[in-house]
């Protein structure tokens, strides 16, 4: 009977000891699920708070940024700070989510010392302003749709003279020829330059071609106009174009044009060493014409739309003048098979671009739409289709 219960006492315990183990074990895998479904997110690696942060509108990361001290710390990081977009369109009574410039204003007091590549679209002026009041290593600015004026062009230079390296300006109506004559004459280490025509001037180009600037590596003109017969375009003097090549020999100059027909007048009269050219709406055969005899630098040419008269002249023209011709792209123009082929025959190999809508080629005696895909690769050395029109 004693052998009979302390067998049974060893294995009540030992069934315990079992159920225990048990325990223990469903606890420390509790545990593990709590660990995996609730992780720590104050402990997450700063590099990665730091690459996330950058993809985040500025009011979202401000919020992140209060979370815990590790993600205000990389808030704060000038490595989050060098690179910057402010887009603050909407009003403070718009119903849509809009930035505050009072925290605009927080962060570049802070930060305007780590700032090196902003983009501005804003109608506030106030935040524009103190970024160029506190900023000191500007090198890369973009300002699009701002009301900025020479004024605050004039705090910008004087902050940021020797570290200005591109300015890019669209929309701004506030600033004058005199404003960014001003940039060039005191920022002589900007390379890029893209602002609109109206700002343009022989004075403009002679500043950037003065032996203290650097050589201009881009520059591009946007020639806009939004009203027919409402907008008078200046001319710019040969010699103006001549010495500023002479002192950039190797710059792009980039145009692009939004006129309507009768506004061309002022433009290609004389040689003039644009690269890049940009027609977006129609384009008479006069001035392609005239492009063909003065643009001999030319290097990419783009024609949106034309009339219904084939451009068959103005093209061969191009292709005997332009003799670094690579890249050409026609959209609603008429060009018949045969001088498109003699076009790329001229050209050669060197088009290593040619983007051609289907509907712009028309059949002749010489060659239907399907020889001129056989003919044209020929001539480029590879093979080669004209673009089509979706049809959905």
């Amino acid at each position: 009977m004693k052998r009979g219960r302390k067998t049974n006492e060893a294995n009540s315990s030992a069934s315990e000891d079992t159920a225990e183990k048990e325990s223990k074990r469903h606890k420390l895998v509790e545990k593990k699920t709590i660990a995996v479904q609730s992780p720590d997110w104050a402990n997450l690696l700063q590099d990665i708070i730091l690459q996330v942060f950058q993809y985040l509108p500025l009011l979202d990361r401000a919020h992140a940024s209060q979370v815990c001290r590790s993600w205000n710390q990389v808030f704060h990081m000038p490595d989050l700070w060098r690179c910057f977009e402010f887009e603050l369109n909407q009003p403070a009574t718009s119903n849509l989510r809009t930035t505050h410039p009072e925290l605009i204003k927080q962060i570049i007091k802070r930060h305007s010392n780590h700032l090196q590549y902003v983009s501005f679209k804003s109608h506030f002026i106030s935040a524009l302003t103190v970024v160029f009041v506190n900023s000191k290593s500007l090198s890369s600015l973009k300002i699009d749709d701002t009301p900025v004026d020479d004024p605050s062009l004039k705090v910008l230079v004087a902050n940021n003279s020797d570290t200005l390296k591109l300015l890019k300006m669209s929309s701004c109506p506030h600033v004058s020829p005199a404003g960014i004559l001003c940039v060039a004459d005191q920022c002589h280490g900007l390379r890029e330059l893209a602002l609109n025509y109206h700002l343009l001037s022989d004075e403009l180009l002679l500043a950037l071609s003065s032996e203290k600037h650097v050589r201009l590596e881009h520059l591009r003109i946007d020639v806009v106009s939004e009203n027919p017969g409402q907008t008078q375009f200046h001319t710019i003097q040969k010699s103006s174009w001549d010495a500023f090549i002479k002192h950039s020999p190797k710059v792009n100059l980039v145009m692009y044009f939004f006129l309507y027909e009768e506004e061309f007048d002022p433009f290609f009269r004389y040689e003039i060493p644009v690269t890049h050219l940009y027609f977006g709406r129609s384009v008479s055969k006069d001035v392609l014409g005239r492009v063909g005899m003065t643009c001999p630098r030319l290097v990419e040419l783009v024609v949106c739309a034309n009339g219904l008269r084939p451009l068959d002249e103005e093209l061969i023209c191009i292709a005997e003048r332009c003799k670094y011709l690579s890249a050409v792209g026609l959209g609603e123009c008429e060009v018949s098979c045969s001088a498109f082929v003699e076009f790329v025959k001229m050209c050669g190999g060197r088009l290593s671009q040619l983007s051609i809508m289907e509907e712009v080629l028309i059949p002749d005696q010489k060659y239907s739409l399907e020889q001129i895909h056989w003919e044209v690769s020929k001539h480029l050395g590879r093979v080669w289709f004209p673009d089509m029109m979706p049809t959905w």
